[in-house]
This record gives C-alpha cells, structure tokens and sequence, in this order.
C-alpha cells in the first residue's frame, strides 16, 4: 500500500469517526472539523472534500470556516503548537516582552512551523483566560502569568 493510501484511509478513518460521534448534521460542523483536525494534526483537502460530500456542504464553506478558526488549520503544524494570546489585556501586563523572548527561543514568527516539524507558533486574539494574562498555550496546556524568564523552563517541558 502506498504513503498516499494509508494517508486516505487515515483521513477516512478520523473524518468516520468525527461524523459518528456528531452526526452528519451542518450544525456539528466545527466539532467534526475540530475533531479531524485533531487527529491528523490539520485538515488537509481530502478530509474537507470528505466532510463535505458527508455533510452535503459546499467545500468552500468548510474552507472559511477551517482558515476562520485560530484551533483548525489546513496546513500541517508542528508536534506541538504554541499559541500566544495577544490581546489587551496581556498586552498591558507585559505581553510584549513575553512574545519576544518565546519567538527567539522557538525561533519562529507567527504562523511559522520550525524545520524539524517540533514546533508551531500561533497568535490568537483571546484565549478566555485575560485574569491572569500574559498567556500561552501549548497543545492543552495553559500557562498564565508568564515572565519571559519563565519560558525557557516551560518549553523544556515538551523536549523529548
């Protein structure tokens, strides 16, 4: 079997399971988009045919909602996806310096994945979490009041 057929069975796989769980109603959409983007690691062009020929959508309609959403992407991403919340609120209570220090030590601007695939950087308007701010999140993990001396040890964490 081919890289390419195992990859479509993969895709078959996860979009099967999203639909199983939510349904094939257009209401469920983001789930099921959340859901196989979770499992492939982002929604490449046949999940989003598949989901569309599943839900009777127009591919375009998938598309807007896949690049709309900060948690989807239609491109792969690194192992581990860093997002920094770069609203007001964080801004003011020292975002700017925490940002700085997280791309130097990644090595990333924002929306860039690092060469060895380990890494994804990502801002994002709100993260919900604007009491303890500046934050990030890497994967599930959330980290709140973050000093730039602090990211060093943080992303330690996620070294093999």
């Amino acid at each position: 079997m081919t890289m390419e057929a195992v990859f479509m069975t993969e895709i078959q796989a996860a979009v099967e399971k999203a639909i199983l769980l939510h349904g094939e109603s257009r209401s469920e959409l983001i789930p099921i988009l959340n859901d196989v983007n979770h499992a492939l690691g982002y929604l490449p062009a046949a999940a989003l045919e598949e989901i569309s020929f599943r839900l009777k959508s127009p591919r375009s309609a998938l598309f807007s909602v896949a690049s709309f959403y900060h948690m989807l992407s239609t491109k792969p991403r690194g192992e581990h996806v860093i997002q920094f919340c770069e609203s007001a609120p964080c801004h003011v209570v020292g975002g700017r310096e925490v940002w700085q220090t997280l791309r130097e030590q990644v090595g990333l601007e924002d929306g860039e994945t690092s060469a060895d695939g380990k890494w994804s950087l990502i801002t994002t308007s709100c993260l919900g979490l604007c009491g303890v701010g500046p934050v990030i999140v890497i994967d599930e993990d959330a980290y709140g009041n973050v000093k730039p001396d602090q990211i060093a040890d943080i992303l330690a964490k996620y070294t093999d």
